[in-house]
């Protein structure tokens, strides 16, 4: 694989790109604001990854038998200690959280550790922000999520975008049986 960190996320339309910029835009925050191109929510975050995990990461995404859905960009806040302000759900689609549990579980047989906190489903809009009030984005962002991808960071100009997508796998459309039959028992993460 080329040099860089590795993450799985979701990532948005154009359309969803615009508003989310435009979320970060009404902030008015002071701090690094994440290029309209680089707006994603990362599922899990791989790091740097050997040319030797590169199969095993493919056949655990290939493995996936996720659903499509909306999810609701209804809220932002901001986290002192790593100094982020973000925008996500207030609750957290079911399907996502299973797409999260089921590469973590895939992916620990890749040999990576899986993450030991709460999955907290995020858009990161600006780094080393000055403190911000968390707010409701109004009108919600809807966003139509069809795929989820791997995406890696490293490149770009300094103002230019800094991640890229390396690779995209469709969810299933909802209602849409999959191979399985689709109904086949999944734990709750």
């Amino acid at each position: 694989m080329a040099e860089g960190r590795y993450f799985f996320a979701l990532w948005p339309d154009e359309r969803v790109r615009r508003r989310m910029a435009k979320v970060a835009q009404a902030a008015g925050a002071k701090g690094r604001v994440h290029h309209p191109e680089d707006i994603h929510l990362t599922l899990v975050f791989l790091g740097q990854v050997a040319d030797e995990r590169q199969r095993c990461i493919s056949e655990v995404a290939d493995g996936i038998r996720g659903k499509a859905f909306e999810m609701r960009i209804d809220h932002t806040g901001y986290w002192p200690r790593p100094r982020i302000i973000w925008a996500g759900p207030s609750e957290t689609p079911e399907p996502l959280s299973q797409l999260v549990f089921d590469l973590q579980n895939g992916l620990a047989g890749c040999g990576f550790e899986p993450e030991r906190r709460r999955y907290k489903p995020h858009v990161t809009l600006y780094r080393k922000a000055a403190r911000s009030a968390a707010g409701a984005v109004d009108p919600p962002i809807a966003w139509p999520v069809s795929e989820f991808v791997l995406a890696v960071s490293g490149g770009g100009a300094p103002d230019g975008p800094r991640y890229r997508v390396v690779r995209r796998w469709p969810l299933a459309a909802a209602g849409a049986d999959s191979e399985d039959g689709g109904a086949g028992p999944h734990p709750t993460p």
